[in-house]
């Protein structure tokens, strides 16, 4: 089991990158808060990684944390779920997000997310319920309105995805206002 690696990052093409370890370049697929926490090209990058072997092909999955190689695997374990769309439900929904989702049960949430139908959704509330730490959820249902959301709210609008909206809102300095920091957004999400 391949269960870390450490190389530098020789090439990013959603949700799959190109890590270099030692001359042996291995093709990892990332989900999207991983990805977008990567740094430049050539720079050295640690991934906790999970590998999947099937009949046909040995599949790299990585991961920025160790809590989301563990949320991975969690749904892995669960029946109509395989490694694409374990991968996907990580690119929908930051950990915390997840469980808070979870702890919930928001089925809406999880519709949200491409592959996963109302069914799939119910199942996978079901399966996660108690599976994530009571801090990570605790600190989603306790936080307050953030200045960030309406810069939040108009990405959304604009057509990007929670993740993507929730991250760039996060980079921007806290004392942006709203147009300055929905400009400054556009253009952090325009060069990931």
């Amino acid at each position: 089991m391949i269960g870390r690696l450490t190389g530098l990052l020789l090439e990013k093409n959603p949700p799959q990158i190109l890590l270099d370890v030692q001359g042996v370049a291995y093709e990892v697929d990332v989900p999207m808060s991983t990805f977008y926490s990567l740094p430049a090209l050539n720079e050295r990058v640690v991934l906790h990684t999970h590998l999947v072997v099937r009949e046909d092909a040995h599949l790299l999955y990585g991961f920025a944390s160790l809590d989301e190689r563990v949320a991975f695997r969690q749904l892995l374990k669960i029946s109509g779920v395989g490694p694409r769309l374990a991968l996907s439900v990580l690119s929908g929904l930051s950990m915390a997000e997840l469980a808070d989702a979870v702890a919930r049960k928001e089925s809406g949430r999880l519709t949200k997310i491409p592959g996963v139908g109302k069914k799939t959704a119910e199942r996978l509330l079901l399966e996660l319920q108690g599976k994530f730490a009571a801090s990570v959820a605790g600190s989603v249902q306790g936080a307050e309105p953030a200045a960030g959301d309406d810069v939040t709210n108009a990405l959304l609008a604009l057509g990007y995805s929670e993740k993507e909206a929730g991250w760039a809102a996060k980079q921007l300095p806290a004392e942006t206002g709203v147009s300055d920091g929905i400009r400054l957004a556009l253009k952090l999400l325009s060069k990931a």
